[in-house]
This record gives C-alpha cells, structure tokens and sequence, in this order.
C-alpha cells in the first residue's frame, strides 16, 4: 500500500544500512507493502559505496533517505533518526531483514498491553523458511544473553504474545520517548548487543517487551557484517562484559561477578576449539576490561536508572544453563493486555 498518510504517523521505521547491496532494495519493498500504512521511514546510510541507494524502489513522501557521510554504527545511526521522528513508537528493521505485509500492523497492536516499552518480532531464517532465526533475546545471570529459537525448527516457534527480556534489534519497537529519556542506545557499543543493553535499561525502570507471535521478518542473520567474523566476535564479546557492569545493580553485580569472570573464561577456552575464534574474542575481553574504567562503565562512575527491586532484576534473568545451551526457546507465559 504506497499511500501517504495525512495524519500524524503510528511509526517511525528506521533502516541503517551500510553497504546492503540488493537486500536494502527488498526491505524497503517489504515496507511499501504494509497493510498499516500509516508511517514514516528514515534510511540512514553509513557511509555506503555499493550503490544500494541507488537500487531502491520508487519512494514516496513517508520516506527520508538520511546520508551520515561515513559508517556512525548501527547504535548513533538509528539515535540520530531518533532524534527526527515523530511517531510515539521506533520501529526498527535491519536491511537484511524483510517484513511480511502485516508485520508493523502485528508489532503495533501489542502495545496495548501494560508497561510495554518494546515488543519483538518473530524472525524466521530467509534463507531457510522452515527454521527460526528467533524468537526474542534472552538474558542468563552470568551477563550471557541468547536469541531465543536460534536454529530451531518452525514448529518451537510461540503461537501467543508473550514476554522476553528483550527485542532483537534486527525487527524491533520501542517507545519513542522511553528510548530517548535513557539517550537511546550506547554509541560506544558501535554495533551488536546494543539491542540487549536498551532492553536492560528499559526493564530497570518497569519496562515491558512483548514477543510477538505474529510480527514476522525474514532475516538473513548477519547477511552484511557476517555470522561469526571477527568483527561480530570482538564487538559481541566486547559489548557483552559493558552490558553486563554498566547495568546490573551493585549489590547483585558483587554476587554474580564469579559467575560472570567464570562464563567468559568458558568462552575464551571454546574460542580457542574454533578456528579464527580466539584473537577477536581476546580482543574483545580485553578490550570490554579495560574500557570500564575508561569509558566511565564500572558502577562507581555510572548513573544508572532503576526503579524496580533488586528481586525484580533477579526474577527477569534465567539462572538455569540449560536454555543458554540449546538456544531454547523458555516457557511461554502467554499475557493479557491487562498483565
């Protein structure tokens, strides 16, 4: 549906891309065939030299094409089409991620339950339609977080909306005025984990994420920066150990340190069992080390935002190995909009 809305839209759509090549051209397809049109849409290109701006469809008057002149991250880039949206909520969508025609229509009706400040999509692997790319992000006390139904089969996938830690930036929405109250996500991340430190600070303060069980996008997974690169290893590995102490409250942070130095030495040691693994998971623990006294990250120097109880932070996090391990998808609790 190409019609430009006329009133006030329900959504801000951003896109960073940076060098998407043809899959940039699909997405955006997969925009203009929404059923809920009634949105606006900021692509924020990084800088791209592939041309893909080139490639894309017939735009119309709901789309903004912002140029950052270089390669911002995948964090400043989405703050900075933050700061020019207007719609009361973010919808995220990554180049290489394609909405099915009801996607934001599904995304935007489960914030009509209580305290929700995010909701998720259901993912699906592009390449491999009867496999799940996931089903929202998950957050286990040692600081390790997982995409839910990674690699599982269809079948797994949630029938009802039900509650995640948090979104996968990959097809996320969050409340416009939550997002940028806590200064949108950490531009020191760059890009990887940004996702799950947002969805950490909205949830200290009582917010909600929603799983949709109908909000669905093909997602390529990592079609751009790659699955397993170097620069997905160092950035994630880095970027997990600041999520970690930036955001978990003092008194529980003492307690769960052993289980956080413990999980990444782990880590380190399965790096070392894979190829080309090692060196940037080094770098990236190092690296997430050092950075805490420097960029102002250890718990002394930072002013962290929280209005829920130390049990409540404990209650939102798994503590059991086992869903870690096999990517599981946990219990769905399906929730009311009154819950």
């Amino acid at each position: 549906m190409a019609t430009t809305p006329t009133s006030l839209p329900r959504a801000s759509v951003i896109i960073v891309n940076y060098n998407g090549g043809a899959y940039l051209a699909r997405c955006v397809a997969s925009l203009l065939n929404q059923t809920e049109a009634r949105f606006e849409a900021f692509i924020v290109d990084n800088g791209s030299t592939d041309g893909s701006l080139e490639r894309l469809p017939g735009l119309d008057a709901r789309f903004t094409i912002i140029k950052a002149g270089e390669n911002l991250g995948f964090a400043a880039a989405n703050n900075l089409a933050a700061h020019k949206a207007k719609a009361d909520w973010l919808a995220l969508l990554n180049p290489d991620a394609f909405a099915r025609p009801d996607w934001l229509e599904k995304l935007l009706s489960e914030t009509r339950h209580k305290d929700v400040t995010m909701v998720g999509s259901l993912q699906y692997m592009a390449l491999e339609p009867e496999t799940l790319d996931g089903a929202g992000d998950f957050y286990h006390a040692s600081g390790l977080a997982w995409r839910a139904g990674f690699g599982h089969p269809m079948s797994s996938a949630p029938t009802e909306a039900s509650e995640a830690f948090a979104p996968c930036g990959a097809g996320a929405l969050y409340h416009r005025e939550t997002f940028l109250s806590l200064g949108g996500f950490d531009e020191r991340f760059f890009c990887y984990f940004e996702d799950v430190d947002m969805g950490y600070r909205m949830r200290l303060i009582g917010g909600r994420c929603i799983q949709s069980a109908g909000a669905i996008i093909d997602h390529i997974s990592s079609g751009i920066s790659g699955r397993a690169s170097d620069f997905a290893v160092y950035h994630g590995t880095r970027n997990r150990i600041w999520t970690f102490f930036k955001n978990t409250p003092f008194a529980l942070l003492i307690i769960l340190l052993p289980l956080h130095i413990a999980m990444n030495l782990f880590i380190l040691f399965w790096a070392g069992l894979r190829s080309g693994r090692f060196a940037p998971t080094w770098r990236g623990i190092k690296d997430g080390i050092g950075g805490l006294s420097q960029y102002g990250i250890l718990p002394s120097a930072r002013k962290s935002k929280r209005t829920i109880s130390l049990s409540d932070v404990a209650r939102m996090m798994c503590w059991r190995v086992g869903p870690v391990r096999k990517r599981a998808v946990p219990p769905y609790h399906p929730t009311s909009p009154d819950e």
